[in-house]
């Protein structure tokens, strides 16, 4: 069993991705715990097509592919926001403009390009090719990340449960969802090295809503999310370790077979609860 365990490490490119694996599922899983409070799975999904531009203008410039995603993801973000301030235009609608333009102008950028081999692991996840200076990246971006939601989190958990209470004491709804959804651009970023575009709102979603099932404390449900979040990814990699499979993928996969395991007990716990207990959540 230890040489079972050991064996994948023993590749330096296993370690790297390891580590990146667990940093990458820390901070969506942290970031996904208020995507789900807030209903902002579509935010997470828009900003992660939504750095296709940046990926492809870093692709043609020579520079790392990460900080154009990155920048594509800021641009992005400040560009929801902005929308959505204004008063005769929903945020889900702001969204779908910014969202669609933005992916429109990375497909326009891609077919000029003229080959699309090197952006496919940015699209579809490239977690055994981390390299040293992306997974400093991710380690930075992780740490900034977990650091604004230590700092905000009143502010934070108070806008996402009673938006109303919040502005009448003072808080700013808008400015706190400005740093939300900049925070979960550079979430989205770290998990495409990971998965890709495509399945990087997974990692955001998935953990988050498993975790929402167990528990309704915020500090409870951000635990059980990271747990979730960190689990899947070690197993995704090791699965396309041992099983020849893609990582990314296994990634996700096992994420889904988590929330299905807490969607069980989450049940379980409801039938088996006595009557009298109310509307009590189901696992503290």
């Amino acid at each position: 069993m230890i040489e079972w365990l050991v064996a994948p490490l023993r590749y330096g490119f296993m370690q790297t991705a390891l580590i990146a694996a667990v940093l990458i599922g820390i901070s969506c899983a942290s970031i996904g715990v208020y995507v789900v409070l807030r209903r902002m799975a579509f935010s997470g999904e828009a900003l992660a097509h939504s750095v296709l531009p940046g990926i492809v203008v870093a692709y043609v410039s020579g520079v790392s592919l990460s900080l154009g995603a990155l920048v594509a993801g800021v641009v992005a973000a400040l560009g929801i926001g902005a929308l959505s301030t204004r008063e005769r235009l929903r945020e889900d609608t702001a969204i779908g403009v910014v969202f669609t333009a933005m992916f429109a102008l990375g497909v326009l950028l891609a077919s000029r390009a003229g080959s699309y081999r090197d952006l496919s692991h940015m699209l579809f996840g490239n977690l055994l090719g981390v390299s040293l200076a992306n997974l400093w990246l991710i380690a930075g971006v992780t740490a900034l990340l977990l650091l604004a939601l230590v700092l905000f989190h009143r502010e934070l958990e108070l806008t996402s449960y009673d938006p109303t209470h919040a502005a009448a004491i003072g808080l700013r709804p808008g400015r706190l969802r400005y740093l939300l959804l900049l925070l979960l651009a550079l979430a989205v970023v770290t998990g495409i090295q990971a998965v890709g575009v495509v399945l990087v709102s997974a990692l955001l979603v998935t953990p988050a809503a498993a975790a929402s099932l167990l528990t309704d404390r915020l500090p409870a449900m951000m635990n059980l999310a990271c747990a979730f979040a960190v689990i899947a990814a070690v197993t995704g990699l090791y699965a396309s370790y041992y099983a020849n499979v893609v990582a990314g993928p296994a990634v996700v996969l096992t994420c889904t077979m988590l929330f299905g395991v807490a969607a069980t007990v989450a049940g379980a716990s409801r039938r088996n609860r006595p009557r009298n207990a109310g509307n009590a959540d189901p696992v503290r």
